[in-house]
């Protein structure tokens, strides 16, 4: 016999009649109960491969044959379901319409199958695919094999090319489920011939080359001439193969699986490297691999060898390895379920030692290759082996791979006669009359203890519940769990007893070397998952809709519970309470770093899913106290060890959940977790704030700690959580306020703080919140002082939001700020930014304040203008004269900050500035006076003749101008000695000679009207310095100059000329000028002869 075997599929079929004998009555709710024939040939269809059939009994009656073939084919449409359908994370088979399970029952149900035959243990049909827009109708014939309820090949006319099988396939598999009455069945081909004679079956043959012979002529000939030879190899072997006959004793009875297709799909989803949701591709064909372990299938182990096999190979390993760089999260996350799906492949309780030496040989093999990914990333590992909770000998770190937990996991086993008692009752207990004293085996009640390290016995339940045994792992779970709840208890006894040495130390060293939260093995979840999967309320609307909606989970009594009080629903809460709040130091890398946050994230975001009842609050509360008087083996205990794992995510989500219920206890515990010990002690104290990101700059100082930016913002949350519940509880708000300038470090995040306060305690329909706006203010003050000294790029924004907050609070609030300055702001900032917002017209108005209010804010202003122009002139005088322009002492004093400053520490372009604010504010004198100063601190070169403080000089001589000739004699002196640029010179005396001085119109001054000489001073030192720079400057372009710049030097001396003609003698010292220029310059005789072509 020849057969083909492979793989495994929904719905039972239904238990009719199906061909045969018996009446039935497939539609009715009556039915006949099944033959003893039918029950018989059910179990032999199953378990028995035909051939051991065929041997061990002589002859098999008709019927008899008919029923187990029959009952051969696959009764589960969810086995169908697996084999053509993708599976979510949950483990759900996916349920989008484009799925081939979903489009072969529409082409079932609108009658798309036809000529459905099966014969014997083959089953072939035709499946049209309707006409749409694009394609038109197209018939495939498809055929299938099977064996012991488990579809061995298929074969489509389609051509799909997919791990999973097409919607044709699914269609006639599902024709044959549902309609099995309506499916012609014959016994396999090879009875058919047996009962027909030689004239028949020469006349098959015949017919059969006829109606094929384009084909099978070819075989044919070749097969008769193989028989009538009689030394060939066919007539050596007794019988003939028949395909429809059924499998061999030797064959192996799994599902088809086109293994081909795995491993392309898998190189190619790893070839985009986590990109086009190729990741959630891999994630989907894990969740497959469990499916069918659940399923108890053994294409479960199989298909996870050739995605191993794959992810050995992808090129990106070495590559890695060479340039010593990480691996990507999606990716690491991918090697992290891959290594743990090992595990509980190994784990099966009902595997055979020979394929587990199997496995082991196989997974030490990849595990040897260089390539193979570290448990840990790019670390050695620190963690514990998984069946030894003791630590390794650090100085001898054996290497660790992603492999090595599931090779350790190979030397468990199940046959310890405890655990086979837990795993295999609900009512094991310990006899009454030994519940006295100490026991390994029971707790005080009598109920079973598992005492093995943590994640190797939540590993233990998760391979149960992996491989079909829900009910065996809910009882090893409870049994864990009641352990752990001993564990705890005594923990607690012991820490009363050291409770007074270890806070007078203040810290502890004792902590848990493994955290159960972010472990490789997930153990916390594992729980969590097994106990919440039996309460779980299915919801039947999301198949038909393909949307995930939230869990609702109903209480479910633990089984065998002596009390009846237990619930697995109260039990998963208190587990994930009890792992979550574990002390543990936080791991080495920033991948496992990462990995403890993301663990964290995941439990709470399934906690949150949680609906809180009665039950379940007292199980909440019940836990959070005892994780507060839980000492060092708690995270929220009084002592932790300084390197501990943060617990701001885990006690946000327990402070929202107990606030409706025990506020007291909710802030206790919240207030408790607002601790970050690794930031405290040698921190030194100001700012921590990072200046680009709002983290903190610790990592430099502790580089192990790589996830710090985001513990430091959880911390923030957790405060800001407290910080909105507390709105209008002054003693709450005091007290959160404290456990924030205590605990966190960061300015960026006490300043995101403040803003959420300011925020919650101004809404926009209601009156604000004074107590939740001091609390935003005093949070703002101390931002303030944090980054006084430091740089940090959002300080504008900080100071003007301050100056809103306090305006917010009131007139004391502001009258505040502005006497205490010095401690908040620099000059600059409290006099551009505080000073000139408080005294705008919008705060005074946003205050209504009354005149003697206005009066005594605008005197701390002019007050604080004063101390900063004082203490820097340079840039806050300008800021000083304007705050206090209404106040004739304090303008005067500024005025004379600004003089005594004028000669030391200031710049020509603020004296400028402040010169024409002086102008403007009609006071030419003083605006003179300081042109004047500015000009002795400017220094112009003759090249410079686009300098930007050119306006300010001729605005400086404008002004001189208009105020008379003594003040222009008194400038020009100081112009010539600060500017060398000709053409500034030639146009500042341009400008004086256009019209008469002392235009300014200053009373006591008289105005001649007359035009100015340029023979006469002040001019004439003017006029010659100004010819001066002409000649300076035309020797020192001349140095250099190219024949592209010949025209522009030719305009140069044309406007130097105008300038030499100012003078009586001028023309004759322009001649003179441009003789020498040709004597000195001959050489460039193209140049000088465009001179003598212009000027002769």
């Amino acid at each position: 016999m020849l057969l083909n075997n492979k793989r495994p599929c929904l719905r039972p079929a239904p238990r009719g009649p199906g061909p045969g004998p018996g009446p039935g009555f497939p539609n009715s709710r009556f039915r006949c109960p099944e033959s003893l024939l039918d029950c018989a040939a059910k179990a032999v269809a199953e378990k028995w491969a035909f051939e051991r059939v065929e041997e061990r009994f002589e002859r098999i009656p008709e019927p008899v044959q008919r029923r187990i073939v029959y009952w051969s084919f696959p009764r589960n449409e969810r086995e169908i379901c697996m084999y053509s359908s993708t599976t979510g994370a949950s483990g759900t088979a996916g349920t989008g319409d484009g799925l081939p399970f979903r489009r072969g029952i529409r082409l079932l149900e609108t009658g798309c199958v036809e000529n459905v035959l099966q014969v014997g243990f083959h089953l072939s049909g035709t499946v049209t695919e309707p006409a749409s827009q694009s394609e038109p109708e197209v018939t495939h014939k498809v055929a299938i094999s099977f064996d012991r309820c488990k579809i061995t090949s298929v074969t489509c006319g389609c051509g799909n090319r997919d791990i999973f099988y097409c919607a044709h396939v699914v269609a006639l598999s599902l024709y044959r489920i549902r309609k099995p009455e309506q499916v012609k069945l014959r016994l396999p081909i090879s009875e058919t011939l047996f009962q027909m004679n030689r004239d028949q079956l020469q006349k098959l043959v015949q017919y059969l080359i006829t109606a094929h012979h384009t084909e099978v002529l070819p075989t044919a000939q070749k097969l008769a001439d193989e028989i009538l030879s009689s030394n060939s190899e066919i007539n050596q072997v007794h019988g003939a193969p028949d395909p429809t006959a059924g499998a061999s004793i030797d064959d192996d009875n799994c599902w088809h699986l086109d293994e081909e297709q795995v491993r392309e799909q898998v190189k190619q989803f790893l070839s985009q490297g986590g990109y086009y949701g190729s990741g959630k591709q891999l994630n989907s064909m894990f969740a497959k691999v469990r499916e069918m372990l659940r399923m108890r299938d053994s294409n479960g182990a199989r298909m996870l060898t050739l995605i191993t096999e794959q992810f050995m190979a992808d090129p990106r390993l070495s590559l890695w390895r060479q340039q010593g760089t990480g691996m990507t999260d999606k990716c690491r996350q991918l090697w992290d379920e891959l290594g743990a799906l090992w595990v509980c492949i190994v784990l099966n309780p009902h595997c055979k030692s020979e394929e587990k030496s199997g496995w082991l040989k196989q997974l030490k093999k990849w595990g040897d290759m260089d390539i193979c990914p570290l448990e840990d990333g790019n670390y050695g590992s620190e963690l514990p082996n998984i069946t030894n909770a003791l630590p390794q000998n650090s100085l001898a770190r054996p290497r660790r791979t992603v492999f090595t937990r599931a090779m350790e996991a190979c030397d468990l086993h199940w046959q310890d006669s405890h655990l086979q008692r837990i795993i295999s009752s609900d009512y094991y207990m310990s006899p009454a009359y030994q519940r006295e004293g100490e026991s390994l085996l029971f707790n005080p009640q009598g109920l079973p203890l598992w005492l093995d390290h943590v994640p190797t016995a939540c590993a233990r339940v998760d391979a149960l519940r992996s491989h079909g045994y829900p009910r065996e792992a809910l009882r090893l779970g409870v049994a864990i769990i009641n352990t752990l709840r001993l564990q705890q208890h005594r923990q607690l006894d012991i820490y009363k007893h050291q409770k007074k040495e270890l806070l007078q130390r203040g810290m502890t060293s004792t902590t848990n070397l493994e955290g159960w939260v972010g472990h490789p093995l997930d153990p916390i979840g594992c729980l969590f998952g097994t106990l919440t999967e039996t309460c779980r309320v299915e919801d039947d609307s999301t198949m038909d809709t393909g949307d995930p909606k939230p869990p609702v989970y109903h209480h479910v009594p633990v089984w065998g519970c002596p009390d009846g009080g237990e619930s697995y629903l109260a039990l998963a809460l208190e587990v994930a309470l009890m792992g979550m709040g574990q002390q543990r130091v936080m791991p080495e890398g920033l991948y496992a770093q990462d990995k403890v946050c993301r663990n964290e994230e995941q439990i709470v975001t399934k906690l949150q899913e949680m609906e809180l009842d009665d039950l379940l609050v007292q199980t909440l509360r019940k836990q959070a106290i005892l994780l507060l008087e839980g000492g060092p083996f708690s995270g929220l205990g009084e002592v932790i060890h300084r390197e501990s794992v943060p617990m701001h995510t885990f006690a946000k989500y327990l402070f929202s959940a107990l606030l409706p219920h025990d506020a007291d206890l909710a802030y206790k515990l919240a207030l408790r977790a607002m601790r970050l010990p690794v930031l405290e002690s040698t921190a030194p104290s100001g700012d921590m704030g990072h200046p680009h990101h709002g983290i903190s700059i610790v990592p430099s100082r502790y580089p192990r700690w790589f996830t710090l930016g985001h513990l430091e913002s959880q911390q923030c949350e957790l405060a800001s959580t407290m910080l909105t519940a507390a709105k209008g509880d002054m003693l709450r708000l005091r007290t959160v306020l404290d456990a924030i300038q205590k605990n966190i470090h960061s300015s960026s995040l006490i300043f995101k703080l403040a803003q959420d306060a300011f925020k919650i305690a101004t809404p926009a329909d209601n009156p604000p919140d004074i107590t939740l706006l001091n609390v935003a203010l005093e949070l703002g003050l101390q931002v303030m002082r944090m980054t006084l000294s430091t740089l940090n790029w959002r300080r504008r924004e900080m100071v003007r939001w301050l100056v809103t907050c306090a305006t917010e609070v009131g007139l004391r609030a502001l009258v505040s700020i502005l006497q205490s300055w010095y401690t908040l702001f620099t000059p600059t900032e409290a006099t551009s930014i505080v000073a000139a917002t408080v005294m705008s017209h919008n705060t005074i108005l946003r205050l209504s304040l009354d005149y003697p209010q206005r009066e005594e804010l605008a005197s701390c202003a002019r007050t604080l203008a004063l101390q900063c122009a004082m203490k820097d002139p340079q840039n806050c005088a300008l800021s000083a004269l304007t705050l206090c322009e209404k106040d004739h002492i304090a303008f005067e004093t500024a005025y004379q900050i600004v003089i005594d400053a004028a000669s030391t520490g200031m710049t020509y372009s603020q004296l400028f500035t402040i010169a024409r604010y002086m102008e403007h504010r009609g006071y030419p004198l003083r605006a003179f006076k300081l042109a004047s100063l500015a000009m002795t601190h400017l220094n112009l070169a003759y090249n410079q003749d686009t300098h930007p403080a050119i306006n300010d000089v001729l605005w400086a001589c404008a002004l001189s101008h208009s105020l008379g000739k003594n003040e222009l004699a008194a400038i020009i002196p100081l112009v010539v000695k600060s500017v060398h640029c000709a053409t500034v010179l030639s146009d500042i005396l341009r400008r004086c000679t256009m019209t008469a001085p002392g235009l300014a119109g200053i009373p006591g001054r008289r105005n001649s009207g007359k035009l100015m000489s340029t023979d006469k001073a002040p001019l004439r030192q003017l006029l010659d310095a100004t010819i001066s720079a002409y000649i300076n400057t035309t020797h020192s372009r001349l140095t250099h100059i190219s024949p592209r710049h010949y025209g522009e030097f030719i305009e140069f001396l044309s406007k130097a000329r105008e300038t030499f003609l100012l003078a009586q003698d001028g023309h004759i010292q322009f001649a003179q000028f441009i003789e020498n220029l040709k004597q000195i310059y001959k050489g460039k005789k193209k140049l000088m002869m465009l001179v003598r072509e212009r000027f002769g």
